[in-house]
């Protein structure tokens, strides 16, 4: 699962908490489980439909799994921060970054309109089929559609309650919740820039590295990162270093998660491959293969990969995946990945952390970004 090596699973100094990432995600999701269903006994108590039909579903879509990325990298920064004794805090930390995902994706598929989410129907998909199944009055999709933003605004409201609890209850509250609130408000702008990119036809480079950065590096890895440590209470130095590795990092996930989402294989990815194509996302896949595709005059690969298409068939997707390879986008992309983890863990090493934690962060930014990173200044 993890795809960590013997050296990882020693002990990292006297701690408390966790010894290791795995151990960390084992334990938010026990963590997890008990916070979930205290939620669905209270959304019961609020109202048994509201907490079967919503409620319910939200349950059920976190506790379908995911990569727990999030939470491994909040107690590396925790770790490397110094972090050690009591990790409730940091558990907590990490069930309330689950649920803020669950409703970024929730949310992200309704925009999307993607069928699958995890490998099974997506939310407003679900929902949608319940409101057949009942013979309910009105369009399934507008009612599907609708509920799917309660239950991801559900989420949310989960996630910031659970914050905000534990924020009260540390002495490094404060913070704590300025990363938390950083991180909704670029989660959210992020999107929007994906959107607005996505209805103007936008092509450059740096704009999809922007929309990379904003909608999903920092959010995976730089703030989950600097969370954790700021409830070890690391001074600005680290912190610095820990959001500069963070940023690398995430954006070889994103950059990873962008060649998946136009040749992923939906079997082993859990959701549709070529969607980013057919709708014309603005990736930095994209935005090269354009950009290759003037340089060599490659006039097909320019046509087909610019914004002017009205419908993209599945023939015209193909032909999108053909012009990525012809130009050589695919292999820059590549190259992109490996040079943003090696310069991750650079800046990882300023922060001083116990070598066994470096290593530690060297195996997640290698699962998040499918490279294994050159290791630099660390003995084998």
């Amino acid at each position: 699962m993890w795809g960590l090596g013997p050296t990882v699973a020693e002990p990292i100094g006297p701690v408390d908490g966790p010894l290791t990432a795995l151990d960390a995600v084992r334990a938010v999701e026990a963590e997890l489980g008990h916070v979930l269903d205290e939620a669905l006994c209270r959304a019961r108590d609020v109202d048994p439909l509201f907490a079967r039909d919503v409620a319910g579903r939200v349950t059920a879509f976190v506790r379908r799994g995911g990569k727990r990325l999030r939470t491994a990298f909040a107690w590396c920064g925790w770790r490397a921060a110094g972090g050690s004794g009591d990790a409730a805090a940091l558990l907590r930390t990490g069930v309330a970054l689950e649920l803020v995902q669950a409703c970024a994706l929730i949310h992200d598929d309704v925009m999307d309109g993607s069928p699958l989410r995890r490998g099974a129907p997506a939310v407003h998909v679900d929902l949608a089929r319940m409101h057949r199944a009942a013979r309910m009055a009105g369009p399934p999709e507008a009612f599907a559609t609708s509920v799917a933003v309660l239950a991801g605004d559900l989420a949310l409201v989960w996630a910031d309650d659970l914050l905000a609890e534990t924020a009260l209850g540390s002495p490094c509250g404060p913070q704590l919740y300025r990363e938390w609130r950083a991180m909704r408000g670029e989660m959210v702008a992020g999107q929007y820039r994906d959107i607005h990119a996505q209805a103007a036809g936008s092509s450059g480079v740096d704009e999809a590295v922007s929309i990379a950065t904003l909608k999903s590096a920092l959010y995976t890895v730089e703030r989950p990162l600097a969370l954790g440590a700021s409830l070890a209470g690391a001074d600005a130095q680290t912190l610095e270093a820990l959001r500069s590795a963070g940023r690398c990092a995430g954006l070889a996930f994103q950059l990873r998660d962008d060649l998946l989402g136009a040749f992923g294989n939906p079997d082993l990815t859990g959701k549709p491959a070529g969607d980013d194509l057919r709708t014309r996302k603005l990736t930095y896949l994209l935005a090269v293969g354009l950009r290759l595709a003037a340089a060599s005059g490659d006039e097909e690969a320019a046509d087909v990969l610019g914004p002017h298409v009205s419908a993209r068939s599945d023939d015209t997707v193909e032909r999108m995946r053909a012009a990525l390879e012809r130009t050589g986008a695919w292999t820059v992309v590549e190259a992109k990945i490996a040079e943003s983890a090696a310069t991750s863990l650079r800046h990882f090493a300023r922060a001083s952390a116990d070598p066994a934690v470096r290593r530690e962060f060297a195996a997640l930014v290698e699962r998040a970004s499918g490279v294994a990173p050159k290791r630099t200044g660390e003995a084998a």
